[in-house]
Formats: C-alpha cells, sequence, structure tokens
C-alpha cells in the first residue's frame, strides 16, 4: 500500500521583482468591548405611535411627546395610562436612552378623509389625535418657460426645458386663459405634448407674457407645533415627486392614490379641490379617529402578535432589537403579561424585566401570595407606587415605580457600574409613597425577594430592595445577574471574528489574550471580588475545553469563571465596653 501525504501551507504573497515590501498582519486579539446596560424598553398605550413594527427609539421626554403623544387621562384610559408617566421619570431618574412600543386596542382607527375620489389620505396610526390633523393645499410649480417654435402641431420647442418631464401636466396661458395638458415626451428643448394648443403660443420677447408652465401643488400638513410641508408634488407616477413618493416619509399621515381615477385635463390642485373656488388654498381635514375601547383591552394585546419581521406587536416586537437591556410595561400587573415579559427576557438572556406589583396589593400577606408567582433571576419586584404631581390633572397621582426604578438602574449603571446594586438610591421627582412599609414588615418581604421603596427622615424616598425573584441563592442579587448579562453580551458581541477562523492553538491564544484583558479591566473597576485578576476570574480555552471532535465539528469552546461582588446587604457593628485598665484588649 502507498499512502500519500498532502500538506497545506499558507497562502503567502507573491514577490516577483526586487523591491521593498510592506505587509499588515494581526498578531494579537481583537479588544473585547463593554455592551451599555442602561438602554430601557417600554410597551404601554398612548396617544399616538405605531402599534405594530419596531419599537421607536427617544432619548428624551420631548422626544417621546413628539413620537407618541402626551399623557393619557383616567377618564378615558384608567388602569392602562401610565406608560407617559414611566417614560418621563425614566428620564428625571437618570435614563437617556429608551425604545417604546405603543399598544392599541384592536377597535382602535385612524382618521381618515376620503371623499378627493382619487386620494385617501388618513392618520399614521390609530386615535382621536388624528381628528386634530389639518392639511393646507396650494398650488405650485417646478418649471416654467416660453414656447419659441411650433415645430408640429403638438410639438414645441421651448426656451428651457429644464423642469418637464415626461407624463407632467403644464398649464399654458397667455394672461387671459388657461389650457391644461400633458406632456407625452420631453427631450432637452422639444416638448411633446397629447393635445395641441390652440391660438398663437409663440412668445420670443425678453420678458413673455405667454408662458408654459408645471403644474404642481404644496401640502402643508399641521398637528399641533408639528408641521410638515412638501413641496412640489404632482400626481404623475413616474416623477421623482410623485405624491406617494414624498409623503410616505411623513410622522403624520398616510396617502394612497387611485390612478384610475386621476384624468387628465386639470391641474393637480383642481382636481383636488374639487373645482371650487378656493383663492388658490384648499383645506383638508381627517375625522373618525378612534382610540378604541378600554373594555376590549386584554393581556394578548400587551404580549402581542409574532406576524413576522416588522409586523410584530406589544414584547414581541423586541424580538429584534438587541439594545435593550432593562424592560418594563408600566403598570400592567395582569400576571400573564408580566410572566410573558419574564419568559422574554430569559429566552433573549440579555435583559432584565422590572415589574410592578398591583397599587391596590398592600398586605404583607397579599404582596407574599402575588410574590409566588415568579421565580427568575431575569426580573425583579418593587413596590410600593409613588406619587409624582400629574402635569395634567395639576394634582399628585400615584403612579407604578417601574418607569422611576428604570431610570434610577440606569444612573447606578453610568456612574458606578452594572456591578453596583441599584439600591440605596433616591427615588427623584417622588413627593410621597403611596403606602410606607416598616422594616418588621420589610423584614418579611425582602427576605423573598420583594424590593421596597421607602421614605426615611432626613434622607427622602429611597430604593430599599436589590434581589431578584430567584429561589436559587447564586442568583439572589440583581447586580449580580445585570453583570453576567453585561459580561456574556459583551463576549458575545466582540468575539464575532473569530467565526470561520482556523481553530487552532493560535487561534486559542488570540481569544484568551482578548478575554484576560477584557476581564481584568472589570476587575480594576471593582466589579469582581479577589485582591488579584487571578483571583477575581480565569480563563480556559485549549484542548481540557475541546475534545477532538469538537475540534472536528468546528467548535471553539472557552470557559470563563467570574466571581461577582456582592451587595453588603447588611451592614452589622459589634460593640463592646471596656474599661481604662483593659487597654481596649
Amino acid at each position: 500500500m502507498v499512502s500519500l501525504k498532502i500538506e497545506e501551507t499558507a497562502r503567502m504573497p507573491e514577490y516577483l521583482s526586487p523591491g521593498v515590501y510592506v505587509e499588515e498582519f494581526e498578531s494579537g486579539g481583537v479588544p473585547v468591548a463593554g455592551v451599555s446596560t442602561s438602554t430601557a424598553g417600554f410597551i404601554g398605550l398612548a396617544q399616538r405611535g405605531e402599534a405594530e413594527g419596531l419599537p421607536e427609539l427617544v432619548t428624551s421626554f420631548a422626544d417621546f411627546q413628539r413620537k407618541f403623544g402626551s399623557y393619557l387621562s383616567e377618564n378615558q384610559f384608567g388602569e392602562y395610562r401610565f406608560l407617559s408617566y414611566a417614560v418621563e421619570h425614566f428620564f428625571i431618574n437618570g435614563g437617556s436612552r429608551a425604545y417604546v412600543m405603543r399598544v392599541a386596542p384592536e377597535d382602535a382607527k385612524s382618521a381618515i378623509n376620503d371623499s378627493l375620489g382619487f386620494i385617501k389620505l388618513e392618520a399614521k396610526n390609530p386615535g382621536t389625535w388624528g381628528d386634530r390633523i389639518r392639511i393646507l393645499v396650494t398650488p405650485s410649480s417646478k418649471a416654467k418657460t416660453q414656447i419659441l417654435e411650433m415645430l408640429s402641431p403638438a410639438q414645441y420647442r421651448v426656451k428651457s426645458g429644464i423642469g418637464f418631464n415626461d407624463g407632467d401636466i403644464v398649464t399654458f396661458t397667455d394672461g387671459e386663459e388657461k389650457q391644461v395638458r400633458k406632456i407625452v415626451m420631453a427631450q432637452q428643448n422639444l416638448l411633446t405634448l397629447d393635445v395641441s394648443l390652440e391660438g398663437d403660443v409663440v412668445d420670443t420677447n425678453i420678458l413673455p407674457q405667454k408662458l408654459l408652465s408645471t403644474a404642481e401643488f404644496d401640502l402643508q400638513v399641521a398637528y399641533g407645533d408639528e408641521v410638515e410641508i412638501y413641496e412640489k408634488l404632482s400626481l404623475n407616477p413616474i416623477g421623482a415627486n410623485f405624491i406617494d413618493k414624498k409623503v410616505n416619509k411623513s410622522s403624520l399621515i398616510k396617502l394612497s392614490c387611485n390612478l384610475d381615477e386621476i384624468g387628465d385635463m386639470a391641474t393637480p390642485f383642481d382636481k383636488i379641490a374639487g373645482g371650487e373656488d378656493t383663492n388658490s388654498k384648499f383645506w383638508i381635514e381627517l375625522s373618525g379617529g378612534n382610540d378604541g375601547s378600554m373594555a376590549n383591552i386584554s393581556a394578548a394585546d400587551f404580549m402581542g402578535k409574532d406576524l413576522g419581521p416588522g409586523k410584530r406587536t406589544g414584547i414581541k416586537s423586541f424580538i429584534d432589537n438587541e439594545e435593550v437591556s432593562i424592560m418594563a410595561v408600566p403598570g400592567i400587573t395582569i400576571p400573564a403579561v408580566q410572566l410573558d415579559l419574564l419568559a422574554h427576557c430569559e429566552l433573549k438572556s440579555n435583559r432584565f424585566a422590572i415589574l410592578d406589583i398591583p397599587r391596590e396589593t398592600k398586605k404583607v400577606n397579599d404582596i407574599k401570595e402575588y410574590r409566588n408567582m415568579f421565580d427568575t433571576s431575569y426580573g425583579a419586584l418593587y413596590h410600593p407606587w409613588l406619587k409624582v404631581f400629574d402635569p395634567m390633572d395639576k394634582r399628585n397621582i400615584p403612579i407604578p415605580p417601574s418607569g422611576s426604578i428604570a431610570g434610577i438602574f440606569a444612573r447606578s449603571d453610568n456612574t458606578r457600574g452594572v456591578h453596583k446594586a441599584p439600591a440605596n438610591e433616591i427615588v427623584r421627582a417622588c413627593v410621597a409613597l403611596d403606602c410606607q412599609y416598616n422594616k418588621g414588615e420589610q423584614d418579611i418581604l425582602n427576605p423573598i425577594g420583594v424590593n421596597l421603596i421607602r421614605f426615611f427622615t432626613g434622607q427622602g424616598i429611597r430604593v430599599w430592595g436589590a434581589r431578584t425573584l430567584s429561589s436559587n441563592p447564586l442568583w439572589r442579587y440583581i447586580n449580580v445577574r445585570r453583570l453576567f448579562i453585561f459580561l456574556e453580551e459583551s463576549v458575545k458581541r466582540s468575539t464575532d471574528w473569530v467565526v470561520f477562523e482556523p481553530n487552532d492553538e493560535e487561534l486559542w491564544a488570540r481569544v484568551k489574550r482578548s478575554l484576560d484583558n477584557f476581564l481584568t479591566g472589570v476587575w480594576r473597576t471593582g466589579a469582581l471580588a479577589g485582591n488579584a485578576p487571578g483571583d477575581a476570574y480565569f480563563v480556559k480555552i485549549d484542548r481540557t475545553t475541546m475534545t477532538q471532535d469538537d475540534i472536528d465539528n468546528g467548535r471553539l469552546i472557552c470557559v470563563i469563571g467570574v466571581s461577582p461582588v456582592k451587595p453588603a446587604e447588611f451592614v452589622i457593628f459589634r460593640f463592646t465596653q471596656f474599661t481604662s485598665e483593659s487597654g481596649g484588649e
């Protein structure tokens, strides 16, 4: 038997002539960058905003108001009105970025105007807010020129053909009468119309009286102080300024155009105005907007539907969002919704849920019973509700704490780090608590994972708990779970470069260097226990973590162990008496 051994060599650059050659190569590992841990995700009812698709980023409460509207009234929305308050207090308490997904009842409707025949205008999303949209239409023109010569009954040489396109509606005026035509073909300074113009149309004067103009219109869409202006719109479907192409960027309205109903022998403005004597201005209003019935709201609306990319709703709309690390459904204490949110966080494994307890649940035994529904390290319960000033009703009202707590998470992360327990922190803009608990009551609730917010004389209102809902002592503390989320997500996002690399000792060494550098930096911030890096973490990536079968099947396995710091939850000072003779011994 003759065996043949073939060895593959690394590809080398070719050197075919004398010269100096400079080459680049990577000798070290790619740095691991820490991910953000302070971006929140909120789900709830709002005045306006898309209820299907991707959650929308807001970076301030003013930004939220522009995109989702302001506060909701208690009379109409009742227990479902707390999203806007939660987002506001998220930013007040230190948050800087949040993704928001609106929930709307199934019977909510968008305001509409379909009386124009060929154009249907509709508010961008459901709600009575759309009834307050006002649309102003005015005539305009993107190009004007004079006719220098008639070449045939319908073909003309003009002074400038710039701005005149195939399919455009044009008007010819001699100062007294107006003729409307359509361009069949535009070639430089030659225009062919669908029907010949009547009368003497040639005007070679320096200051012409007879002009050929394109017929467009301007659209101004206003909602309160928010105004969108679209200039030089046309009904030419092949034109760059076709109304359907331009207005689809609007955040206020949607538009659909029925080309079969347009016709040719009138200007776009006249078609929209219906030939009325409008003094060159025509107002359009929308009507029929409906916020839907609160009686039709159910857990399913918040849990959402997965109808595929771009069509998800509720909690499921966050499936494709990789930026969020804190999540809440403010004020919604329906067990099915909260359990679904926790399941979402566990499935994604890169985010943490903040849950509210029903406001009316105030007795310790009732709180214990409510807490017993959960067992997870990816969520935490906070109570009681907070009293804050309501700018709409001009009085103090109770709101769920989840929005404020999410802001405190972000504030603590940004000032101290994700390894610091987000507790013993002041709750900003909170004037009182809906219910006050004492130390004896906290002695019962704290061990089972209910984080109380308490008032302390001279110290204000503070978060006085930092426990998850897990029965596993290893995952008892919020900061430990969130630290691991930070570490795991940072490593996962920063090691994509490893995929498809040769799985050999050189790659293992590079990966280990990258992880060592990253974890040493984390240890230096105080996030890991130990007096030296070796006491704080270990990284193993060698043949003790992988079998030959793993290597043959393309699996690179790295084992990382870290020692997180735990919060000093019980601070104990022990005092004793001593006499001067004992010397303190």
